[in-house]
């Protein structure tokens, strides 16, 4: 027996437009965080980041692939992983069907981690999926938008993650059960999965120069998250009473 509310039809449709007014609310303060995100001002980037593609060696500039924005998506797959991280797994799920479209709008996307070319493409047939992923290994770009840590770093304590120093789970020094679950499907112990981070970052290019313009951390990464878009409309929501119930899309039960 549920015990949840039951309604008329009626009551359903007076709670329902009461809720649209708050809907409506939240979208158009939505487009003003929209607005807002794209009047920060630019950053010239000046540093020389290489990176490794089915390409070979190339530049920031070089991920553009002649369009005028980027998108990088910061995917937690350190060089001692075995696996990509199981929740940057599902959120990259969805890249392959709307990477296309950004690229048609002057967009591109790629994934960039740490772990050797090789690693990277060796997973990415494992899931399935086409979408642009460079490896950063000899570079220091990770570290420089704060979603890698060296050991050393993690040692001395005060990391800097999501504009803050030390206020994340990932910093804590009780390591969160979900933490120890997720570096054991990645093959490795939770201190080394410990130190990447995930994350996104925008660019532009203009007049031969690259620009940083915006970069986004744990939940800001919420609606990237098609998975959660979907399960907040559910009548149960995201139902996690357990914490991390997610796996990569190959682990899951037959059904």
């Amino acid at each position: 027996m549920t015990k949840h509310t039951i309604g008329t039809r009626e009551e359903w449709l007076a709670q329902r437009l009461e809720l649209l007014k708050a809907e409506k609310e939240i979208t158009r303060r939505s487009d003003e965080l929209a607005r807002r995100r794209q009047e920060l001002p630019w950053v010239r980037i000046d540093k020389d980041y290489r990176f490794e593609t089915d390409e070979g060696g190339v530049s920031l500039a070089d991920l553009f692939r002649g369009r005028s924005q980027l998108l990088v998506y910061h995917f937690m797959f350190g060089p001692d992983y075995a696996a990509g991280c199981p929740s940057c797994s599902s959120i990259a799920d969805g890249f392959d069907g709307f990477a296309v479209h950004l690229a048609n709008h002057g967009v591109m996307l790629w994934a960039v981690s740490r772990a050797p070319l090789a690693k990277l493409r060796a997973y990415q047939r494992r899931m399935g999926w086409t979408f642009d992923w460079a490896s950063a290994l000899s570079s220091d770009f990770n570290f420089d938008f704060n979603v890698s840590i060296t050991e050393e770093q993690q040692r001395a304590g005060g990391i800097e993650y999501n504009y803050a120093r030390g206020r994340h789970p990932l910093d804590a020094e009780q390591i969160p059960k979900p933490v120890t679950q997720f570096a054991a499907t990645c093959g490795t112990d939770a201190p080394t999965y410990r130190r990447e981070r995930s994350g996104m970052s925008a660019f532009v290019r203009e007049d031969g120069a690259v620009y940083h313009t915006y970069s986004t951390y744990a939940r800001g990464l919420d609606g990237l998250w098609g998975m959660y878009q979907w399960l907040d409309r559910a009548p149960q929501g995201r139902n996690e009473p357990n914490g991390p119930w997610w796996r990569r899309h190959d682990e899951y039960d037959p059904r």
